[in-house]
């Protein structure tokens, strides 16, 4: 099990990092436009943050392990398909097939090692799994442009089939023991409606507010996630049978957990955009120099999430996540200091400081989510796990997107907005500012005596 929720993972994570590096070839070769190209992106984010939760139900109510295997097989199908694809709408349908399956098999990487593994030693099987993401992170703008120069931007798309497919019928014919799936609630369609009209609405609203230009817009957007979440609230308190539990939902661990992983990912996520941006237009650095600078990021999260999971077990999440947050701040105020004169050494220092505090931050709330869910809806927790590091990274790009195009010279009527220190430190200032909160944030969450302690009743050991 947790062979497949690491591969798994990296598999989902891969395959995001690459379709940037292709994207532009891909607008040359289909003859689309930028638009066109941009919903290949949000189309599969779209689809994944509105289907996750209820992922995580299915998987609940007729087990993971099912679950996970049709979700790696169909993203692997539908690679194959985008792979094949003879114009950029189908590129755009294939795509949202695949956040479709993703949905499926990412809250159900979760639930397996929930299943798997006793609440006290869940910190290195899920550091384990962050490890993986960050090591598939850091390949796949390598090894997705040598794809693409070599063999086209189709391959990049094929390299993810056979591990796919091969994973997802190994967990078919890999009879491990599984706990029995939880009893057969129903699926809540009606919560799971108000969930995904929540979501998709916050998802585009965030997408589009950078390059609107229009108020109204991103006000009635705004108003309408309000809505929506309001009367998924209501639904929850009143249900009968809720998608997401009532006692999860206002979980005094739980909801600051969830707090911080949308603070993290929106940091790192906003911070990279903006970083990017300041080495290739500010240093002027090609991209290939550029992600070499901003590889100790990666690097940190692949090599400190597992010292992240012995620091959970010594010290708790608390003092674990506020070092791994305040740690974050720090790597982001660092970067919104450079100047042009900045050099690798520098550059380097602020991303690993960042890596760093993302993994472990990452690692630290993603065990609370999951050790705060009893047995029998740990596919939903895994599930509210992914929608917040699938919210987060939107929030963070479009909050960077809407500070650095404000602040830079030129921004506005008059001209194009020029990249320079003067727009990126200010967004960056900003970010770090959201990891602070995060660090407020993570001192909700339990101490060292209370996280590890028995099992709930309906829990497993």
């Amino acid at each position: 099990m947790l062979a497949g929720s690491v591969v798994g993972a990296s598999v989902v994570a891969l395959d995001g990092t690459v379709l940037t590096i292709v994207q532009p070839v891909m607008q040359r070769d289909l003859l689309a436009s930028f638009e066109q190209v941009q919903w290949t992106g949000t189309g599969y984010l779209i689809a994944v943050a509105s289907l996750l939760v209820l992922a995580g139900r299915i998987g609940d109510r007729y087990g993971h392990r099912r679950v996970f295997a049709v979700g790696m097989l169909g993203f692997g199908a539908a690679s194959a398909g985008i792979g094949l694809a003879p114009d950029i709408g189908w590129v755009i349908a294939l795509r949202v097939a695949q956040g479709v399956f993703g949905a499926l098999l990412q809250p159900a990487t979760l639930g397996m090692l929930r299943a798997a593994f006793p609440l006290d030693r869940l910190g290195m099987p899920i550091a384990l799994r962050t490890s993986a993401i960050g090591a598939a992170a850091a390949a796949g703008p390598v090894v997705g442009g040598a794809l693409a120069a070599e063999l086209g931007w189709r391959s990049v798309f094929l390299l993810n089939v056979a591990p796919a497919l091969v994973i997802g019928l190994l967990v078919l014919v890999v009879r491990d023991p599984e706990p029995a799936p939880a009893p057969r609630a129903g699926l809540d369609p009606v919560g799971a409606c108000l969930l995904a009209v929540t979501l998709v609405c916050l998802v585009h609203t965030l997408v589009g507010m950078p390059g609107t230009g229009r108020a109204a817009l991103t006000v009635a957007g705004c108003g309408a996630v309000v809505v929506a979440g309001c009367a998924f609230v209501r639904h929850v308190r009143r249900g009968r049978d809720p998608l997401v539990p009532p006692e999860m939902l206002g979980s005094a661990a739980v909801a600051p957990a969830l707090g911080v992983l949308v603070c993290a990912s929106a940091v790192l996520s906003g911070a990279l955009f903006a970083g990017v941006y300041f080495l290739q237009d500010v240093l002027g650095l090609d991209p290939f120099r550029s992600a070499l600078q901003a590889l100790p990021g990666a690097v940190a999260v692949v090599l400190g999430a597992p010292v992240s999971a012995v620091a959970l077990r010594r010290y708790g999440p608390r003092r674990t996540t506020v070092v791994a947050m305040s740690l974050l701040a720090v790597g982001v105020l660092a970067l919104s200091r450079l100047d042009r004169a900045a050099g690798a050494v520098p550059v380097g220092g602020g991303f690993f400081l960042v890596g760093a505090g993302f993994g472990a931050a990452m690692v630290a709330a993603t065990a609370v989510v999951v050790r705060g869910a009893p047995a029998e809806h740990a596919g939903v927790a895994g599930g509210l796990q992914q929608t917040a590091m699938n919210i987060g990274p939107v929030l963070g790009v479009a909050v960077a997107t809407a500070l650095m195009a404000f602040a830079a010279p030129g921004a506005g009527p008059a001209g194009p907005a020029v990249m320079s220190v003067s727009a990126t430190g200010p967004a960056l200032t900003v970010l770090a500012a959201v990891a602070a909160a995060g660090a407020l944030l993570a001192a909700a969450l339990p101490g060292r005596r209370t996280a590890t302690g028995p099992p709930r009743p309906g829990t497993t050991p």
